[in-house]
């Protein structure tokens, strides 16, 4: 059996890169959107400062893209490294949709960022247009096919297991694509990149009209941020109602983990606003509830019972019970492939093969026919997550997303009544740059509730996690998590630095156009942020950082 601590350390160290990772992907996700949106409208006005703005935002784009590529590639190389077992159990459909999203996705993404960077006085309007569009498609394209990979580890669809080569096999292509935990977490995470992405762009143009610089590229792409905003968050909101719905029946232990269902309860259940859940004991010792309301926030029905704790449990058990004859004729499998009594042993309980897999850890000398009922039940226990952690998290998620939509709606009508540059609004352009991470830790946070909520499974109810991770020493494990974390500190320090460079150093180099050069020695103003920025008057000339 694998060292318990090898298979802990091999999960932080993808959940550590995969954290790191996910802090550039949002941002490219949404961006790239937004360019595409900028330059639509500089093709079909002809107005220079729409020009302007998709190069400036497009400068930002790629000093983010090129290190989110950093830190995304190291990922795929860890399947194989960390997670061996699981590799080579599911490689051949897990590989499919990777394979599919290097050579069309990220190809098409990296080559035609190429031409969309050097491509201005090469290409017409028209055909410049069509490259960036290309650019955000392809990034929206890669996200796609690694949600379709990930939609298989939370609801296995469109493979079956095979006795005889002892791995999983694709079936159906369609079904793995169409796989609905795929494609409700896609639309959903994209909407969340146009969110960060326009969060980002409110905030960095918020930062200009502080300065007073560079106030027509800042007014407009504030606008625009606004709008795109109100209508993306509005979205991730809705769709993710959607895919609690999807989640609800495909990993209903992650539905009682997010709502800290510990017992079932008659329809229409009570929603627990705020609870301090307690997993050894299976309680909350105290909470805030509101009646009625979970059943049809989950179930969009009045009397469908929404299953808690106690009833899974139950059912795991039961399933762990009919998963040992599965287990045991897969072994006698492993000895004769011909063994035709152990194949309709096979047939008959295979559907609960992965639930027998968890009973191995806890039977003696792994053999499930010696499992005891305190073994069964331990086991049963373990196919709960941490009900505490998705509990806080999916809170944490939906409460920035709430605060998401409030400042979205508030930026919309400050912007389109053009009361934005009021004195009296002045606080919410301080305000802006602040909300810079929110997005991103609201991302963070449902990527939490996703993975953690699937545990104890790698592939949900078919491959549990303790055995899918390679046969490592602990002080290997230790050394690469270290020196990923490390070096992806790094990569996080270099973004952020080109980043406040390029901000800092503005659009100038594109021609923006500026207020004539006055008032050089005028004195500067205490400002948001600790700086200095120019008075209402001052020239944005004067004050280039």
């Amino acid at each position: 059996m694998i060292d318990t601590l090898v298979v802990d350390l091999s999960r932080w160290q993808f959940a550590a890169t995969a954290l790191y990772h996910f802090l550039f992907v949002p941002l490219t996700l949404g961006i790239s959107f937004m360019i595409a949106a900028m330059e639509t409208v500089y093709v079909t006005t002809g107005k220079e400062i729409y020009k302007e703005m998709t190069q400036f935002w497009g400068k930002l784009f790629l000093i983010n893209f090129a290190l989110g590529v950093a830190t995304g590639l190291t990922m795929e190389f860890e399947f194989g490294t960390n997670w061996s077992f699981y590799s080579g159990f599911v490689g051949d459909i897990f590989g499919a949709p990777l394979a599919i999203e290097g050579l069309m996705a990220f190809f098409m993404e990296s080559t035609f960022i190429g031409m969309m960077v050097f491509g201005w006085k090469r290409l017409s309007k028209g055909q410049h247009l069509l490259v960036t569009y290309l650019v955000a498609i392809g990034s929206n394209l890669s996200a796609l096919w690694i949600l379709v990979a990930n939609g298989f580890m939370q609801d296995p669809q469109g493979a079956a297991f095979n006795p005889v080569t002892m791995r999983m096999e694709l079936t159906n292509f369609g079904a793995l694509i169409f796989n609905p935990d795929a494609q409700a977490k896609f639309v959903h995470t994209s909407i969340a990149g146009y969110v960060t992405a326009a969060i980002f762009v409110a905030g960095v143009s918020a930062w200009y009209m502080l300065r007073n610089r560079h106030m027509e590229l800042a007014r407009r792409s504030f606008r625009m941020a606004a709008l795109f905003g109100v209508l993306a968050t509005a979205g991730v909101i809705t769709l993710g109602d959607a895919l609690g719905f999807v989640g609800a029946h495909a990993q209903p232990t992650k539905l009682a983990a997010m709502e800290a269902m510990w017992q079932t309860e008659k329809a229409p259940a009570p929603f627990n606003l705020v609870a301090w859940p307690s997993q050894s004991e299976q309680k909350n010792v105290w909470s805030i509830q509101i009646p009625y309301v979970l059943t049809p926030l989950l179930t969009h029905t009045l009397t469908e019972v929404v299953p808690g704790v106690d009833q899974l449990e139950a059912q795991a058990a039961q399933r762990i019970k009919n998963g040992i004859p599965a287990v045991e004729a897969l072994k006698a499998l492993s000895k004769n492939p011909q063994d035709a009594a152990a194949m309709a042993q096979f047939k008959a309980h295979e559907k609960d093969l992965g639930y027998g897999f968890l009973l191995t850890r806890y039977a003696p000398d792994q053999d499930v026919s010696k499992a005891t009922d305190a073994d069964i039940a331990r086991a049963a226990k373990d196919t709960i997550p941490e009900v505490s952690v998705i509990f806080w998290t999916f809170r944490i998620m939906v409460g920035l997303g709430l605060l998401m939509l409030a400042y979205f709606i508030y930026a919309a009508m400050l912007t389109v009544t053009n009361k934005l540059e009021l004195p009296q609004n002045r606080w919410f352009l301080k305000l802006a740059p602040w909300m810079i991470p929110v997005p991103f830790f609201a991302c963070e946070m449902g990527w939490l509730v996703a993975e953690i909520g699937r545990q104890p499974w790698t592939v949900f109810g078919m491959l549990p996690t303790w055995m899918s991770a390679s046969s490592h020493s602990v002080g290997y494990m230790v050394f690469s998590l270290i020196g990923f974390v490390s070096l992806y500190s790094i990569f996080i320090a270099v973004e952020m630095y080109l980043m406040v460079r390029a901000i800092k150093q503005g659009p100038e180099e594109h021609g923006t156009p500026s207020a004539p050069v006055a008032a050089q020695n005028r004195k500067p103003q205490p400002s948001f942020g600790g700086g200095f920025a120019p008075s209402p008057a001052a020239p944005m000339s004067a004050h280039k950082e």
